[in-house]
């Protein structure tokens, strides 16, 4: 049941307020600007400042009614009203990526965002480690590991709906596509890696992730495109192939290999064309 018709709740911090509406007002996921409208004056709060960016617009309507009322229950009710699963029908994972990102700030409250989009009263969370445990720990914990954009782009759905089998499968496409932008090349797996970044009968590699000049760079290229023809053989390569209920993919497993993942794409990200990178070691020197 929710909390909203209960006795009065304490008000949110500053802090918390911000948190909560960074979540509902993001600039690529969040409500609309007219959605924060409509549902500000669903709540009678006062649209305190209705020409600012839409999370501080939220913000700042938090915390004018919050001010002169002293009391919480406007934000659980508008929450409430965000997260009513009806709205949520035809892109059900947008409730459960906000109910991820809202719950460890909730939990710090003494709350929860219950899977029927109520807020509840829980035990409060006495650290962020206990806060973060509680929601998706694989998306917060790849969050805290910064992981590269390109792999959470690729694989967000999966890992709010914490199928991990599917996460490092998309996320394995990422690796695909980005060393196809990077080679004009078309190929796949060891063959597009090799392709890539190479080096046969002694002739320069397509791609090289640093200048090739000494024999521990050409080293560091060798071992890179082993590590990614290994990834391929070891993870891309058996997933495609198996049947998700014969491959055992637990959490740590997924938190593992998508860290790898983004290692990779940082490494890709200095990847340039073997002429470029020659030229910038001898701009250098």
């Amino acid at each position: 049941m929710s909390i909203v018709a209960r006795q009065p709740l304490p008000p949110f911090s500053p802090q918390q307020l911000e948190a909560i509406a960074r979540v509902l007002a993001d600039t690529n996921t969040g409500l609309t600007g007219p959605e924060i409208g409509y549902l500000l004056g669903h709540c009678k709060i006062p649209d305190a400042t209705p020409e600012m960016t839409k999370w501080k617009r939220l913000f700042n309507a938090f915390v004018e009614f919050q001010n002169q009322h002293q009391v919480g229950n406007h934000v659980v009710k508008f929450i409430n009203e965000a997260m009513n699963p009806a709205r949520h029908t035809r892109a059900p994972e947008t409730f459960r990526l906000w109910r991820e990102e809202l719950n460890p700030v909730l939990a710090l409250c003494g709350m929860e965002l219950g899977d029927d989009g109520k807020v509840r009263r829980v035990a409060k969370a006495e650290t962020l480690d206990e806060a973060v445990a509680r929601s998706n720990r694989l998306q917060s914990v790849l969050r805290q590991r910064n992981v590269h954009a390109d792999v959470l782009d690729y694989c967000r759905a999966e890992i709010v709906a914490q199928n991990y089998f599917h996460a490092v499968f998309e996320a394995m496409k990422s690796i695909t596509a980005k060393v196809r932008q990077l080679s004009g090349l078309t190929g796949d797996g060891a063959r597009l890696v090799v392709g890539a970044f190479g080096q046969r009968n002694n002739s320069a590699p397509r791609l090289a992730i640093n200048h090739l000049s000494t024999e521990t760079e050409c080293g560091e290229q060798r071992g890179f495109t082993s590590l990614l023809i290994g990834l391929y053989g070891t993870i891309r390569n058996p997933l495609a192939h198996e049947p998700k209920v014969e491959w055992d993919m637990t959490e740590q497993d997924a938190l593992d290999i998508l860290t790898m993942i983004s290692l990779i794409h940082r490494k890709l990200d200095r990847a340039k064309p073997h002429g470029a990178a020659t030229a910038a070691a001898r701009g250098g020197r």
